[in-house]
């Protein structure tokens, strides 16, 4: 564990911690794929401009990473005691993502879908916490994502096949996990979708006690307006997701299994051969 002052806010995985955390993205990844999934590739950061899209700076800022160039034109800049001065950082136009699925809506947007599609993507997210607490909360972790775009039916038919699937695995490695409503505010809260959020919970989390290592997220058309992704149709988009916190649930498995990464790996493998791949869309 490193970080800056001290705290363990950053990780570096070593031999046996990164064949699991492989093991786990590969079988996330593998369950979308099998059920329809294309993966893309993101970016570990985007333009400011694109992350205001999203409410970002509105709904998170006590999360937000940005990053900047160094000023120079005053000469050289070094740090002090860790830090660099503000006096010594030119504009910030970018922002580093909390989340893994901006980049779904961000390939997508501008476009006119053909019919009901699925994505699925990892990427570095950033969280800027007011405490940090090992692999459990981290300033920087990785997080498997696998997105449903199109009708609000399809979003829906994908988290209940999800849900199903995730319990299944966490109960074939004996974790226990519990199903909890959690806020995700996405939307303003004064818009209409914040109340029909309040009606319905649009975010369920999988937790081991009182650890999130899962969820799954209904956006209704929020990401289809503001990315102008389009059905045929032609009305916005609706999407879900399903997102999974490899670091959390490495933490969880070394808990589980006593610090013993080797025996974690192989109850990874039986409980993925129990549940099976995912089902075709």
């Amino acid at each position: 564990m490193t970080g800056s002052s001290g705290a363990p806010a950053l990780a570096i995985l070593g031999p046996g911690a990164t064949r699991l955390v492989r093991e786990l993205d590969q079988l996330f990844a593998g369950w979308g794929v099998a059920a329809g999934a294309e993966e893309i590739s993101p970016p570990p950061l985007y333009p400011v401009t694109d992350l205001e899209k999203f409410d970002v700076y509105d709904n998170f800022p006590h999360l937000a990473w940005v990053a900047g160039g160094l000023d120079l034109d005053g000469g050289d800049v070094k740090p002090v005691d860790g830090a660099f001065a503000p006096s010594g950082l030119r504009e910030t136009r970018y922002g580093l993502p909390h989340a893994t699925c901006y980049g779904a809506y961000l390939y997508h947007e501008g476009t006119d879908l053909s019919g009901d599609i699925l994505v699925t993507l990892v990427n570095r997210c950033f969280r800027n916490e007011d405490h940090y607490g090992g692999l459990r909360r981290l300033a920087s972790f990785q997080m498997r994502e696998i997105v449903a775009l199109g009708s609000y039916e399809h979003t829906q038919q994908v988290i209940a096949r999800f849900t199903e699937r995730i319990e299944a695995f966490a109960e074939a490695l004996g974790l226990g996990l519990t199903r909890e409503a959690a806020s995700d505010p996405f939307f303003k809260n004064d818009g209409a979708r914040a109340l029909l959020a309040k009606l319905s919970p649009v975010k369920y989390e999988f937790q081991y006690g009182d650890l999130a290592i899962a969820s799954v997220n209904t956006h209704r058309n929020f990401f289809g307006e503001r990315c102008d992704i389009r059905l045929p149709a032609g009305e916005h988009a609706f999407t879900s997701c399903v997102a999974f916190g490899l670091e959390r649930w490495l933490a969880v498995l070394s808990e589980v299994h006593d610090t013993d990464l080797s025996a974690a790996l192989a109850a990874v493998r039986g409980a993925a051969a129990a549940v099976g791949p995912a089902p075709a869309a």
